[in-house]
């Protein structure tokens, strides 16, 4: 296939599924603008709140990852029952884990919160949060699985569908229950609830009626036999330690700020809800050479998925360099969006203009993790080099850069990106080798 054929089926693939995740992302920034208009406790409370869900979010992550490994192979030998009882046995862990999620926040919020904050205000705040918006947990979880499984199928068009509906409802809700109803960060939590329902019930009503690849009886989504468990987890299981791990790392980076100060943390929590507004692009980006990638080893196209992988690593750099500009307009609107001291605004402005230089970085770190060596099935080595690097270069040196040497916020958020910077090489080193191919189906 010609390079054309590569980018413009990448862009076909990876527009809808960025705009998807952009709407996705719009949804959970309703809750943190409007709450922003209430003051900066609120703000840390709905931020650390979500901290929890970061964490499943990022579980639920590596196993539809792992999930979608087998679906877009499967997706190439166009084995509709190996796509079925992939969607099945990955939505069946899910719910599972979400369910658990669900259960632990409803009975002891407040003490999750104060792992994070030592602030009372905010705890009491947040656990209040929680609370509520947990209930939204299960829901998004199946959602999560049916999106992944469209998304591996080349589907890309209905999750984009379906996240407009939410946000829509979402921002109606919100303003409904937060302002008329003067219910606050609770409101906000009702309000993710009744969206994330209504999404899903979109997504699998729609799926079903159109009889989509992935739309089975629930004889054919059970069809896994002890043999398929195994080798399911034998991928997966890494992909949900790697982003269990990273969601925890990244949980310990916000726990690091919330320590450092209410204020450090409250720039930061701002500085996330903004960059997710352009990361999104380099995300879709990523997952569209994943899905690429695994349907030509589906198809035993060995050399032109090798192909794939080498073109975009050049092109994702670029993608990053590109959206990452985008930061610096966004970061003038800062003061209209959030109701917090000039301070504030002040540190979460230099920490996105720190974010732009590293952003060609995340972006070639997310393709060669999520988009080649996950579709390749080495999910063994993307996770260990991921792990190891978070917590053994780029935590200890945020730790020492806030307790040991005190340093101001941008500066502790500098010593964190060390972790992109290192994960590049590697993962150059081993993208080059061509050892990340294996034919899991």
């Amino acid at each position: 296939m010609k390079s054309k054929g590569f980018y413009s089926s990448l862009v076909a693939i990876a527009i809808p599924i960025s705009l998807q995740a952009l709407l996705q992302n719009f949804v959970n920034m309703l809750d943190t603008i409007m709450i922003g208009r209430l003051g900066s406790v609120e703000i840390a409370a709905v931020g650390l709140g979500n901290q929890i869900f970061f964490i499943l979010n990022m579980i639920l992550f590596g196993i539809t990852s792992g999930g979608g490994v087998f679906i877009a192979q499967f997706w190439g030998k166009k084995d509709l029952a190996g796509i079925r009882k992939s969607l099945g046995l990955m939505t069946l862990i899910a719910f599972v884990v979400s369910f658990i999620f669900t259960i632990v926040c409803l009975l002891i919020p407040n003490q999750l919160i104060r792992l994070y904050s030592p602030d009372p205000q905010v705890i009491q705040v947040g656990g209040n949060y929680l609370r509520f918006v947990c209930l939204s947990y299960v829901p998004t979880a199946i959602s999560f699985s049916i999106t992944l499984a469209l998304r591996s199928t080349e589907r890309v068009k209905l999750p984009l569908v379906c996240t407009s509906i939410s946000l829509f409802t979402n921002l109606i809700a919100n303003y409904l229950l937060i302002f008329v109803a003067g219910l606050g960060v609770k409101g906000a939590a009702i309000a993710t609830v009744i969206s994330r329902i209504i999404e899903l019930v979109i997504l699998a009503t729609w799926s079903y009626s159109h009889k989509y690849e992935i739309c089975g009886k629930l004889k054919e989504l059970l069809g896994f036999n002890r043999y398929f468990i195994v080798k399911f987890l034998k991928i997966a299981f890494p992909v949900i330690i790697n982003e269990t791990f990273w969601g925890l790392g990244t949980s310990v980076y916000n726990a690091i700020f919330a320590h450092a100060g209410t204020n450090a943390f409250t720039a930061y929590s701002i500085t996330g809800t903004i960059s997710q507004l352009t990361w999104v692009f380099c995300m879709g980006f990523g997952n569209g050479v994943g899905v690429l990638i695994g349907k030509r080893i589906g198809e035993k196209k060995i050399d032109e998925a090798k192909t794939y992988a080498k073109r975009s690593m050049w092109f994702m750099p670029l993608i990053g360099a590109f959206v990452g500009v985008f930061l610096v307009p966004l970061s003038k609107l800062l003061p209209v969006f959030f109701n917090v001291d000039q301070e504030i605004i002040k540190t979460a402005t230099a920490i996105l203009m720190i974010l732009i230089f590293v952003y060609p970085f995340n972006s070639f770190c997310m393709n060669w993790i999520v988009g080649v060596c996950r579709a390749g099935g080495d999910t063994v080595f993307s996770a260990v080099a991921e792990i190891v690097v978070l917590w053994c270069v780029a935590i200890p040196l945020g730790y020492v850069a806030a307790f040991v040497l005190h340093l101001p916020a941008p500066m502790i958020y500098l010593f964190f990106c060390s972790e992109s910077i290192v994960k590049a090489i590697i993962g150059a080193i081993r993208v080059l080798s061509g050892k990340w191919l294996h034919e899991v189906t």
